[in-house]
């Protein structure tokens, strides 16, 4: 089993951070700048910074703050919001991005994951696909979760790595924010449907949520989560920890 990666994700609106429940209800929790600053020395692995209604509203993603929150983070930091040309991959990356997100921008024109890769490397493009199971099928959605493309989820994402994509972060809306565990059966479809890393984003509610995740699907390559890290009530270094004892290999400080 592989080192096995535990990621914060920042969700960002009008500068702050913020988190709800299915993609709605958004409540304020902090400032990106802190806790990406936190989370840099406190053991994560990366850090994953949204613009979360970049898309939505048609914009480029706010470089202001992204230019402040890699300033204070020494992990790779990925990027994502608003992302539809070459030219706001080079704006990220410019800003700080180790690696840029594409979610709705690359539904719109899927040959920016074949453009992005050929200029930055696959390494630099992940692909962020939003889940939401409608009538018993994965379906993709876009836009911050408001917009059903009706595409189905392991087939897009299989033509995502096939044009370029290094790397994917799978967001089940089912269970974001929910805190009932990562939804293991979506998981399963697409980390055996690729042979690029994916991350498994949506559910986590402690500790156990991270050991089932790794020891139920090893082909899993890091966990992301939001709400129990930003309330406190999971510290990076006391998961790690805890997967160690597990027997889930992990980087310790």
């Amino acid at each position: 089993m592989t080192t096995k990666r535990i990621i914060p994700c920042l969700d960002v609106k009008d500068g702050r951070v913020v988190k709800g429940v299915n993609f709605l209800g958004l409540c304020d929790v902090s400032s990106p700048v802190k806790l990406a600053k936190f989370y840099s020395e406190s053991g994560a692995d990366e850090l994953v910074f949204y613009d979360i209604t970049a898309s939505a509203e048609e914009r480029s993603l706010f470089t202001d703050i992204l230019r402040e929150v890699a300033g204070k983070v020494f992990i790779p930091l990925t990027v994502g919001g608003g992302i539809r040309s070459l030219a706001d991959f080079d704006r990220v990356l410019k800003c700080g991005a180790d690696k840029v997100s594409v979610n709705s921008g690359a539904l719109a024109d899927p040959s920016l994951i074949d453009a992005a890769a050929k200029k930055y490397g696959n390494q630099c493009v992940v692909l962020s696909s939003d889940v939401k199971r409608v009538d018993g099928v994965f379906r993709v959605f876009a836009k911050g979760g408001r917009e059903n493309t009706g595409r189905e989820a392991v087939a897009w994402i299989r033509e995502g790595v096939e044009r370029g994509a290094g790397e994917i972060v799978l967001n089940s809306i089912d269970t974001d924010g929910v805190r009932s565990g990562f939804d293991l059966e979506m998981l399963e479809a697409v980390s055996g449907a690729v042979d690029v890393p994916v991350i498994a984003s949506g559910g986590a509610g402690g500790i156990s949520d991270f050991v089932t995740l790794f020891r139920t699907l090893p082909r899993v390559d890091a966990g992301l989560a939001a709400s129990i890290f930003h309330y406190g009530e999971v510290g990076i270094g006391e998961l790690k920890l805890a997967l160690q004892k597990a027997g889930v290999p992990v980087r310790l400080m």
